[in-house]
C-alpha cells in the first residue's frame, strides 16, 4: 500500500474539483447505485495518471455536456473500495489508472489503461466528451 503523504496530493487533483472520495466498498455501492450519470476515476501513482489521466478528465468536464456525479478510488491504497469498483466494470480486468462512466448504475463506458498510455491529456479529454455527449 503507498504511503498517504504520497496519496494524498493526487487525490487532491480530483477532490479539488469536485470528485467524492469513494475510499470505502459501501460509498462506491452507494455511488454507483443512484439514478443519473456518475464518472468513477481509478487513480493511480503512475505517469499516464499524472499525465493523461487526471488533466483529461479534469478537462473533459470543462464542457456543458458532463456527468451528473464523480467518484474516484485510489489503486493502491483504497484497496478495499478499487477491489469493490473493480467488480463493477466487468468484464474489464483491473486496469489503472481507468476511467468509467455508469448511467442509472450501469456501465455504458469504460477507458482503460492501454488506453490513456501514450495519449494526451487533450486526447482523453475529448475521448470523454464524446461519451458524455453519447450517455449524458
Amino acid at each position: 500500500m503507498y504511503p498517504e503523504a504520497l496519496v494524498k496530493p493526487m487525490k487532491s487533483e480530483l477532490t479539488a474539483v469536485g470528485f467524492e472520495d469513494l475510499s470505502t466498498p459501501e460509498k462506491v455501492d452507494k455511488a454507483i447505485a443512484e439514478k443519473g450519470t456518475l464518472l468513477v476515476v481509478v487513480n493511480s501513482v503512475c505517469g499516464c495518471a499524472a499525465g493523461a489521466a487526471r488533466p483529461g478528465v479534469k478537462k473533459s468536464l470543462e464542457g456543458s455536456k458532463k456527468p451528473i456525479r464523480l467518484g474516484t478510488v485510489f489503486a493502491g491504497f483504497d484497496i478495499e473500495a478499487t477491489a469493490q469498483a473493480r467488480k463493477h466494470f466487468s468484464p474489464y480486468p483491473p486496469s489503472s489508472p481507468a476511467i468509467a462512466l455508469f448511467k442509472d448504475g450501469e456501465l455504458v463506458h469504460f477507458v482503460e489503461r492501454h488506453h490513456i498510455e501514450g495519449r494526451s491529456a487533450d486526447m482523453i479529454a475529448e475521448h470523454l466528451k464524446m461519451a458524455y455527449e453519447e450517455f449524458c
